[in-house]
This record gives C-alpha cells, structure tokens and sequence, in this order.
C-alpha cells in the first residue's frame, strides 16, 4: 500500500462516470470512515491515478463511458494496491482473468460495501 492511511480508515480512489453513483459511493466511503482523495469518471484520468496517485485501494467500475478498465486494474495491481470492481453485470461480466478480483455488485448497500473492502485488503496482506 502507498503512504500512510488516515488513522481510521483508508484513501480510497473511485473510478464511476456515473456521477450520482460516484456521490453516493463517496458518501458511502466517509460514513465508514475513509475518504476519497481521487474521484473519476474518465479513462485517462483513471490511468493517470493508476499511475501515480496516492490511495490504499481503489474501486473500479468495470466499464466508464464505453472503456473496459482491466489497463487500470492492472497498474494498480502492479503498484500492489488492492482493488475492486464495480458493476451491475456481476461476476459472468468479469473477464475470467480477473474472476479472483473482489466484485461489488451494483446496486449496492453500506454493509455490501465495507464487506468488499475487508475481503480486498485481507488479499492484499
């Protein structure tokens, strides 16, 4: 993981072009106890992040604005950040080269949310 997390929770990098999704995945987020330095709905964007930014884990809606972003998913995934994905389509819309990747199925609640997050950060120690 990069850097130090906040003392209760993590910096967390949203990837949703859907703009009320990505609203309420934030608020989400805070109410657990983390918070969201990077929100984006752009591909290049999600790659530059991917790149460089500074999170704990992100999550990854699978597909943004017609893009797939499995390239995204694999930068961090060499960076060594955990990661999820989001979508409505479950795990049959995953590429099976990813059908290990914690999936946060769309519409999702609170507690589907942090469970997500538990099992992405236990893959990652």
């Amino acid at each position: 993981m990069t850097g130090n997390a906040p003392k209760n929770g993590l910096r967390i990098l949203v990837v949703e072009d859907e703009v009320l999704i990505s609203m309420m995945l934030q608020d989400m987020l805070r109410e657990l106890g983390h918070t969201c330095p990077h929100a984006v709905g752009r591909f290049e964007e999600a790659l530059k992040l991917a790149r460089s930014g500074d999170f704990d884990l992100a999550i990854l809606d699978v597909n943004i604005r017609g893009q797939s972003t499995y390239p995204v998913a694999d930068i961090i995934a060499e960076r060594g950040v955990p990661f999820i994905f989001a979508t409505g389509y479950g795990l049959t819309g995953i590429n099976p080269a990813y059908q290990s990747t914690p999936v946060l199925q769309k519409p999702f609640d609170l507690p589907s949310l942090a469970q997500m997050i538990a099992t992405a950060r236990s893959r990652s120690q």
